[in-house]
């Protein structure tokens, strides 16, 4: 199982980023998808997680509004779209994979199994 995050970079305030992880393995159909991000000195932290093709989209208060989690299934790919993005915002993205709860609020990291190495966005 690989994830291979992509799209991260630097933009202004009000700005937007597009990111994306790549699936290599089984669990992509399989497996709840999510995003999380930590920023320097601070917990990690969920950002949106969703299923391929059951459930809706679980998204962090923070991120509500702002980001969008979707799937290019054809592609094997998660994508995380952030519009409005906020300096609070800047922190590295990793994209992650669970069998158990397909939610990000109120859980812990560790309930994520599989782990990208992460893609830096910082807003200024």
């Amino acid at each position: 199982v690989q994830l291979v995050e992509s799209g991260g970079g630097s933009v202004q305030a009000g700005g937007s980023l597009r990111l994306s992880c790549k699936v290599s393995g089984s669990i992509y159909d399989h497996f709840c998808m999510g995003w999380w991000r930590q920023a320097p000195g601070k917990e990690r932290e969920g950002v949106a997680a969703s299923y391929t093709n059951r459930g809706s989209p679980q998204y962090a208060a923070s991120s509500k509004g702002r980001f969008t989690i979707s799937r290019d299934n054809k592609k094997n790919t998660l994508i995380l779209q952030m519009n409005n993005l906020e300096p609070e915002d800047t922190a590295m993205y990793y994209c992650a994979a669970t069998a158990g709860l397909c939610r990000v609020a109120g859980l812990d990291p560790s309930e994520y199994t599989y782990w990208g190495q992460g893609t830096q966005v910082t807003v200024s």
